[in-house]
């Protein structure tokens, strides 16, 4: 199939903005619990009426404080609940938010907020101030900093005491929903990050559209536990999808404290990255191990897999499966749903693929992941995995009020509501990725006969062997960096006689396994580069990462890097995607030896 499209299931209000959510949620559900903040370690219920007068008075601070409708605003800081109340505080005011990662150099947070041409920004720390502060000189068009830390929420409500509710409401008024609503940074993988525009109108089409897909999963009493940084447009569109439901929705904004406020929060439903899911199963497989029941784990797992397989099939799981399912439920799967909180269900995944192993694994057990695609271009998910027509494997059909064609070079080409209108300040950018409607990705796919979407890598980022094999390199990299001993992994071989890989390891994984296999005690990375059990563990990843492409197409040499890629070293964009180009500059060395005679 080269083309498939879906109708729309919602209807885009013509003349109305994202603030109506927050007004009609005050309106239709006053004292319900929208929202949860931790206070001094406990969490606290936040009712929509709450809400909007929080919202409301942080408005009014802007406007007081002399930014203008179609000003841009920066929004720079952790996943908190003050992310989202000063997010719509700005479109009450009239203003188009730009968020900023929080980890994004001095270098970044300039291009950006000039590009933009931000006239205030809101930091969350000292730290983040302090960023700003070094850069201001040469953004003239900034006028107000504030930082969350030293209560901006409390100096906006003060500077607008004295602005009447009449104008906050002519001021939300203004937008209607092909209004810009806000400006959203690409990662800036191979070059300067580029602006993309988007409306009210694409927020809408997407939050709408998946909620009517999935109505079951926003059900009353349902929850989210929110942790991914609401930079991404991923996170962003959870946050509004969760408002627009309406469910509860809490922020967390230390990743290491998932574990526990999972078990605190108790969400229904879950948005992560794929990395998330395996380190879940990883460190579960790895404790099972220590305590002498690995054994028994593995045949959960595998129990999991075909049970979830089975349930595809027209006569379903046979008695025996049935059966061991139900044993293993008791002894493994409980035990796993638990750290996921006890009562979540679902969760929703992007940013690179899963895998089906463990896409089968989870549904299993009972926690089914559901894959979709989409870019900042898209306003997030373009393409999803409907609740109850998930094909495993795949990131799912087009979202309804979308549609995806695949060109005759296999390049993903998107189409829809959702679509942002363009790279501000960039017409030439804009022109050479919209074309007559329809937004070429970069990225490399094909539609089943049901017209589902499965992505097999970048344009930008095939690889070329010196005997003209062509290379995804997405497909065995995701397969390598599944092992739990595996970071990151980068495929090389661009005009080179084979493939090979840089691999580096996971420094939190690293001990545990140097125990299990009798490395002396605080052994670095370093000592053990070259040991001859972690090489053997890591040609283990690459021999099942080989396993799922051809001979030409597999890795025959791999090196360990003795660092970790991170947003700090310069190798990974904000939203932990691989620099490619940096690291082959960085590590040409270590290349040079994979390919030496």
């Amino acid at each position: 199939m080269r083309e498939f499209s879906v109708p729309s299931l919602y209807d885009v209000p013509p003349d109305g903005n994202l603030t109506e959510i927050v007004r009609r949620n005050a309106a239709e559900y006053p004292d319900r619990a929208i929202l949860a903040r931790k206070v001094d370690g406990r969490w606290q219920d936040i009712t929509s009426r709450e809400f909007l007068a929080e919202v409301t008075a942080a408005a009014k601070g802007v406007i007081g404080s002399g930014v203008q409708p179609g000003d841009r605003v920066a929004l720079m800081s952790r996943t908190r609940y003050e992310w989202s109340l000063l997010d719509f505080a700005l479109w009450f005011a009239g203003a188009v938010s730009v968020p900023i990662y929080e980890t994004s150099s001095a270098e970044q947070v300039e291009w950006i907020l000039g590009d933009s041409g931000a006239v205030a920004c809101i930091v969350e720390t000292a730290e983040h101030q302090a960023l700003v502060e070094q850069v201001r000189d040469r953004l003239p068009l900034l006028k107000n900093l504030w930082q969350i830390d030293a209560d901006a929420v409390g100096q906006l409500t003060e500077a607008g005491r004295e602005v009447p509710d009449a104008e906050v409401d002519e001021r939300s008024a203004l937008a209607d929903a092909d209004a810009l609503a806000t400006i959203v940074y690409t990662s800036g993988t191979t070059g300067q990050p580029k602006g993309c525009m988007l409306t009210h109108r694409n927020f809408f089409a997407e939050c709408g559209n998946t909620i009517a897909l999935n109505k079951p999963i926003f059900s009353d009493g349902a929850s989210v536990l929110l942790f991914l940084p609401l930079a991404h447009v991923m996170a962003r569109v959870a946050a509004l999808v969760a408002m627009m439901g309406p469910v509860k929705l809490g922020h967390l904004s230390d990743v290491k404290q998932v574990t526990d406020e999972l078990a605190q929060f108790r969400p229904t439903f879950l948005l992560a990255v794929p990395r998330v899911f395996e380190k879940v199963y990883n460190s579960a497989r790895a404790q099972a191990r220590a305590g002498g029941k690995g054994k028994i784990f593995d045949q959960a797992v595998e129990t999991a897999i075909a049970y979830s397989k089975a349930t595809e099939t027209p006569s379903g799981p046979g008695l025996g499966l049935r059966l061991r399912h139900k044993a293993f439920d008791k002894l493994v799967y409980s035990k796993l749903r638990a750290v996921l909180g006890g009562r979540a269900t679902h969760a929703i995944s992007g940013g690179a693929p899963l895998g089906p192993r463990l896409g089968h694994f989870y549904r299993g057990l009972g926690f089914t992941v559901l894959e979709g695609y989409g870019l900042a271009e898209s306003c997030a998910a373009s393409t999803f995995n409907p609740h109850d027509r998930q094909k495993i494997g795949t990131v799912g059909l087009p979202m309804p009020c979308s549609g995806v064609r695949i060109a005759d070079d296999g390049e993903v080409l998107l189409h829809g509501e959702h679509l942002f209108t363009g790279y501000w300040n960039n017409e030439k950018a804009t022109a050479a990725v919209l074309v007559d409607g329809w937004f070429h990705t970069g990225d490399i796919g094909a539609l089943d006969d049901e017209g589902y979407l499965s992505i097999t890598g970048r344009k930008k980022e095939l690889i070329v062997t010196a005997g003209g094999k062509n290379v995804a390199p997405a497909i065995i990299e995701d397969r390598i960096r599944a092992h739990a001993l595996v970071a990151e992994c980068m495929v090389v071989g661009d005009a080179k006689p084979f493939v090979g890989a840089l691999v580096t390891v996971d420094e939190e994984f690293l001990p545990r396994w140097a125990a299990q296999a009798g490395k002396p005690d605080g052994a670095t990375l370093a000592e053990l580069r070259d040991d001859p059990d972690l090489l053997a563990e890591i040609q283990r990843a690459v021999d099942d990462g080989n396993a799922a492409v051809s001979k030409g197409e597999s890795v025959k040499k791999f090196r360990i890097l003795d660092i970790q890629f991170s947003v700090d070293s310069g190798h990974l964009t904000p939203s932990l995607k691989l620099k490619r180009h940096v690291v082959l500059a960085d590590f040409a060395a270590d290349i040079d030896e994979l390919y030496a005679p």
